[in-house]
């Protein structure tokens, strides 16, 4: 059995091995591939592992062989569904791996601009305690969580992880999904959310439904001085948009692991602006996270290998 692995860098940049895969076949890893060099790669496989190569069916015509897709990350938007099943290839994603190491990233974000922790280190750092006339001194308007409501849209997986760390701090969770559902408890309409969160939090997936969902007219129903977190897909906000809204005011902090393009972008309405803290879509990275992927991915494969289809897409 041939087995390519395509753009193995981003779950094991070489901390990580991919040994694991050598007792099925012969393992060829390549750290990155571009567009036109997928076809050249992978023609003769009989198995794929991938994270953000888009799999077509211009790309499937041209590769007889393959029969398995293993996505290594939980969205799948690169892989053309349609195109794989009437192709008859398995295609397996990595559910739920990453939901501690995301949520723990959303309050990471957040407590930076409640806090404000490094800009604090950088004036101390500078020297400014040592010329301060008092023993503490801040540079901004600082922030508890205690008693505020935290507006969570999409209530999966992380969402729920999210709401339970809100609840350690002693904020009020407002539960949203796109179509409320009133058996959830402290679940409200998209405009109660807007209309009383302090922090919004984005947990949904890239949908025609959701795409740039938070946009002008949504951040104009929000609170004075929210914050607004993204650690799930850039497509979810209109980022010129979310840039006005730093410049006015409005939005206090805008924290974000993900934007519209990765990576990002030279002209990215983001870049620099005040008030935006952005990180690159690394919440998913801790070594420990990493580690549960592959080896979740293996057992997928070893799982199809066997005859038992586990994690597919379809």
């Amino acid at each position: 059995m041939k087995i390519t692995v395509l753009d193995g860098n981003a779950l094991n940049p070489g901390d990580l091995s991919w040994d694991c895969l050598k007792k099925y076949g012969s393992v060829t890893v390549y750290s990155q591939t571009a567009s036109d060099q997928v076809v050249e790669r992978i023609g003769k496989s009989d198995a794929v592992f991938l994270n953000k190569i888009c799999i077509n069916s211009s790309i499937l015509e041209k590769c007889p062989n393959l029969k398995y897709i293993g996505v290594l990350a939980t969205g799948y938007n690169v892989i053309d569904v349609d195109a794989v099943k009437k192709a008859g290839i398995v295609v397996t994603n990595i559910p739920s791996y990453s939901t501690m190491a995301v949520s723990q990233h959303v309050f990471s974000l957040l407590l930076n601009f409640t806090n404000q922790v490094a800009l604090h280190n950088e004036s101390v750092q500078n020297g400014d305690w040592k010329k301060s006339d008092s023993f503490c001194y801040w540079k901004t308007p600082l922030t508890e969580l205690d008693g505020k409501n935290i507006g969570i849209f999409g209530y999966g997986n992380i969402g729920k992880q999210v709401e339970k760390i809100a609840l350690a701090f002693n904020m009020k969770p407002l539960i949203c999904l796109h179509h409320p559902n009133p058996e959830i408890k402290n679940s409200v309409s998209f405009e109660k959310m807007l209309n009383e969160s302090d922090v919004i939090t984005l947990h949904a997936p890239l949908t025609n439904e959701t795409n740039e969902i938070i946009n002008k007219n949504t951040i104009s129903q929000m609170k004075d001085g929210v914050y607004l977190i993204n650690t799930a897909r850039g497509g979810l906000v209109n980022e010129q948009d979310v840039k006005e809204g730093l410049e006015s005011g409005k939005i206090a902090g805008y924290g974000a692991d993900v934007l519209v393009e990765e990576p990002m972008s030279e002209n990215c309405p983001l870049f620099n602006v005040k008030n935006a803290v952005l990180t690159p879509h690394l919440a998913w990275a801790p070594l420990e996270t990493r580690m549960r992927c592959l080896n979740i991915a293996l057992n997928n494969f070893d799982s199809y290998l066997h005859g038992k289809i586990i994690n597919s897409i379809y």
